[in-house]
This record gives structure tokens, sequence and C-alpha cells, in this order.
């Protein structure tokens, strides 16, 4: 075994920001017979729509696994964007060739869960910041979903978050007088 740097002309390392964006935020599931992969719940994350390659990467993955008949959960919290305009469902919707609907007004947060099929379905709910979450549905087979409880799952982890990240998001206490 070498102790010394290897001995090569140039060594390049990833960067932070790369790091970042390789982070996973995803949750599989499996079948408990063979493993197969039949869900994906995807939260997607500011690197995700941080240039267009990201949304590029993460629609594809998107349509690759309806496509493989993997069904999906896509939480995206963060409004549409310069690089997804019309949103990440938008985007992942345009490959089936429907026309979408506006999001109702005020509401620019799209939660859409998709039955994958010969003919996939979307289940969507539409949100504003600060509006609690819906419980969606995960489906693990064409006839059966579980119902993923966002709202107390979000606040849950939230109370695990350390005071001083809480405050750093949330501002300072009010001062009593």
């Amino acid at each position: 075994m070498e102790e010394a740097p290897p001995r090569v002309s140039r060594r390049v390392a990833a960067s932070e920001a790369a790091h970042v964006r390789a982070a996973r935020r995803t949750l599989v599931i499996r079948h408990n017979s063979g493993h197969r992969v039949v869900a994906l719940l995807e939260i997607v994350s500011p690197a995700n729509k941080d240039r267009p390659r990201s949304v590029q990467d993460f629609v594809g993955k998107a349509i690759a696994a309806l496509q493989q008949g993997v069904h999906l959960l896509v939480i995206d919290l963060f409004p549409p964007g310069r690089h997804d305009p019309q949103g990440i469902h938008f985007l992942i919707w345009e490959n089936y060739g429907d026309e979408l609907d506006a999001p109702p007004p005020g509401k620019p947060i799209a939660l859409a869960s998709y039955l994958a099929g010969s003919l996939p379905e979307a289940y969507l709910e539409f949100a504003a910041v600060g509006d609690l979450l819906a419980a969606m549905p995960l489906f693990l087979d064409l006839h059966a979903y579980v119902n993923v409880p966002l709202a107390t799952t979000y606040e849950a982890a939230y109370r695990g978050v350390p005071a001083i990240w809480r405050e750093l998001l949330e501002g300072p206490p009010p001062t009593r007088v």
C-alpha cells in the first residue's frame, strides 16, 4: 500500500456545489418479494432547479421512472422559477402531450402523485407558501396507495431542528415590553 500521494499529472475533485446537487432526496419503495422498485417519493431541492441541466435531469428521471412502471410522488415546495417557469409538474406532464390547466391563482406550488401505467395519471394538489400541506397518495400498484401525511411529517421534522436554526429561519422572538 502506497502512503505518498499518487504521481499523476492532474487531480480533480468535485466541488461542494456538485456534492449538494448529488445529495439524494429520494425515498425508494420496493416490493417485499424480489425487491422490485414500485414507487419513488422525490423531494425537489433548490439544487434540482438551479440550472437548466438540473431541471432536465430531474424531469428525465421522473419520466424514466413512470415509463418503467414505477409510481412517483413529487414534492416540490418551491414556486416555479427561471428554469421551470410553469413548474416541475408541467415539465413532466408535457411529455404526455396533454394540455394543462393553470394552477389556481395564488397557489403556485404543485404536489403531484403519478400512477404509472400505459397511460399515466396525475393526482394534484396546489398550495401557496405557508399553506398546510395536504396528504398525498403514494401508489404502490394500480389499485392501492398510502396517504403520505406531509403536514404532520414536516411539522415533526421541523420540531427536531435545533433552536439556533429555527431562530435563523423564523427571526428572533418578539421582545416583550
